[in-house]
């Protein structure tokens, strides 16, 4: 009997391990390059609520308040070329804490592999954003993807400052 229920016991667990990377699935990074890639000092932290490819999609890409610190009037994401998902501009926010901030404007320039956002207002220097893209449509194939992050303060010249990369893989 003793046997019995050691075995059954075994087995509950085995299956509940084996679930739970399942019900956990999901990307935050940013990970580990071993060659290549961004400094360490530019690697911005990132949580994908899938990472499958394929696959609809939520990213969320943060960018900490020792990388801005100058106001914000625009921020710019560029991708690579390979990446071949799709995003909805109208499921982009930028977020200060746990609360959305209003755009003026949202471009997704599919041609020339970037997204604009356009703030209604600039947004104050050492604030930690946090850009939630809802709606993506993951590429078929998956891989490793370079997004990076760079910003426009008001009044600058109208250059975009890098500020760091968000290294994403999708599986």
């Amino acid at each position: 009997m003793k046997i019995r229920s050691l075995v059954s016991g075994l087995t509950m667990t085995g299956f509940l391990l084996g679930a739970f990377p399942t019900l956990a699935w999901a990307q935050s990074g940013p990970g580990v390059t071993l060659f290549g890639g961004p400094e360490r000092a530019n690697l911005l932290n990132f949580f994908l609520q899938s990472g499958r490819s394929g696959r609809w999609d939520r990213y969320r890409l943060r960018i900490p308040a020792r990388q801005l610190n100058m106001a914000v009037a625009l921020i710019s994401i560029s991708y690579p070329e390979h990446f071949e998902g799709r995003f909805d501009p109208d499921r982009i926010e930028v977020r200060i804490g746990d609360q959305s901030i209003p755009l003026e404007e949202v471009i997704w320039d599919a041609e020339n592999n970037f997204i604009e956002i356009y703030p209604e207002e600039p947004i104050p220097a050492g604030q930690s954003l946090e850009i939630v893209i809802s709606n993506v449509r993951n590429p078929t194939f998956g891989g490793m993807f370079h997004f990076n992050a760079n910003v426009r303060s008001p009044g600058d010249v109208p250059l975009l400052r890098y500020v760091g990369t968000w290294v994403l893989s999708i599986d």
